[in-house]
């Protein structure tokens, strides 16, 4: 590791949570030094995203960091573009291994439909480990994904699939196929 990177690396222990410094983006020719320059200026300086304890693109809004619950290494979920992680009330839980793709809206809590000035009681939003979320879909409140479950693009997930291993898609998403686990070696059929 260049000299350079462990200043870098120093300075995000410094500014961000130390428990999201490490792990594979962190680690010698990795992207997570350019991370922390990236995003410092902007949560640190500018104040976007500033409740994040950790680096989040300024092309990805977060709100109410603290009920957002995700793995270190998983840190690309905060890294694409146009994502929207609202744990207004409620927790957002996603689980290892899970790659959300840009655009992707996770929801908490909708507007209370007799006063749209207010929100409804959030509900947590928990998706299950090694799970896909496509480009453009929204999660929306209660949603409860299990482990393996692909979202396939600009879909409107309404409802709870806990038993995951499928994929599912449109609007409201609806199971397309299920996936069977073949042996060890992790492959998955259909």
């Amino acid at each position: 590791m260049s000299i350079i990177r462990q200043i870098i690396i120093l300075f995000g222990r410094l500014i961000y949570g130390r428990e999201y410094i490490r792990g594979k983006y962190f680690n010698k020719n990795s992207i997570g030094a350019r991370w922390i320059l990236q995003c410092w200026f902007w949560q640190k300086i500018m104040r976007y995203n500033s409740d994040a304890n950790w680096p989040v693109s300024h092309r990805v809004q977060v709100s109410n960091a603290k009920n957002i619950i995700f793995d270190p290494d998983d840190m690309q979920i905060f890294h694409t573009f146009g994502s929207y992680f609202q744990a207004f009330s409620a927790k957002i839980i996603i689980g290892k291994g899970t790659w959300i793709a840009p655009n992707v809206g996770l929801i908490t809590a909708n507007h209370d439909f007799e006063d749209l000035t207010r929100h409804a009681e959030g509900k947590d939003i928990i998706i299950g480990e090694k799970c896909w979320i496509g480009m453009n879909s929204v999660i929306l409140p209660g949603v409860v994904l299990g482990p393996n479950t692909i979202v396939g693009a600009g879909s409107i997930v309404t409802k709870s699939f806990p038993e995951g291993n499928c994929v599912i898609a449109g609007n409201p998403a609806k199971l397309i196929k299920l996936i069977r686990k073949s042996g060890d070696d992790n492959d998955y059929k259909e």
